[in-house]
């Protein structure tokens, strides 16, 4: 049994609620079943969004770098970080240290392809992996386009309704007229895209094929670190 390390802190609940679904996924009779975490709760990581989106001039490359070499020197046999706009520095990580590094984005680009029927599929995420087009380039390669919600202030907003007050009434009216919209438009397979809406899957439409891009990195963990 493989060794994990969680770059954590981004946010710190969604980081609780990974080491969550890590122990629901694995069937245990002891404690010795379970799989070994090292987590770095660190939440002094410089903001993703001012940097991607406000023109912060503070890069996370370096912090988020130095956060794998510790997890690494510490033991961590494989890499795994629970936020999806954050994977926009992987390769910083990965050139830090020579363990894998579990790759959330494409591991849920390729299920996506395995769900769609129409080639488009809609990310509810940050507006910063928009910007940058974290999942265009994996989702192209599979053959399918992204689509986004197009009030992109008010995705921002519940984003940070979440890293504030928690899931509340706001931010899941907010995540389900952004799904809906995207089912609208033809996008009913949809990416839960940030690791906040992983707080509330149960805001998105109802008439949404939808998922969690952390439930993918969960099953991709597991299947890692117990082979």
């Amino acid at each position: 049994m493989k060794r994990v390390g969680i770059l954590g802190g981004m946010g710190p609940e969604a980081t609780i609620l990974i080491m969550q679904k890590i122990l629901a996924g694995v069937a245990a009779q002891d404690d010795s079943d379970h799989l070994p975490l090292i987590v770095d709760q660190n939440t002094q990581v410089p903001s993703r969004i001012k940097h991607l989106l406000e023109g912060g001039t503070v890069d996370p490359a370096p912090a988020l770098a130095d956060m794998a070499r510790r997890l690494v020197a510490g033991g961590a046999e494989i890499l795994a970080m629970p936020c999806n706009t954050a994977h926009h520095y992987a390769d910083a990580i990965r050139t830090a240290v020579t363990v894998p590094m579990l790759d959330m984005i494409e591991l849920s680009c390729a299920h996506a392809a395995s769900l769609s029927d129409n080639g488009i599929v809609g990310v509810l995420g940050s507006p910063a992996v928009r910007k940058v087009g974290l999942f265009d380039g994996p989702l192209k390669r599979h053959g399918l386009t992204a689509l986004y919600a197009q009030d992109e202030a008010q995705t921002l907003a519940a984003i940070r309704l979440l890293k504030s007050k928690g899931p509340s009434p706001e931010a899941r009216a907010i995540l389900k007229t952004a799904s809906e919209e995207l089912v609208q438009r033809g996008a009913t397979v949809q990416l839960i895209a940030c690791t906040e809406f992983s707080l509330i899957p149960e805001a998105v439409s109802a008439q949404a094929n939808a998922f969690d891009t952390l439930d993918q990195l969960v099953k991709a963990i597991i299947t890692q670190a117990t082979q």
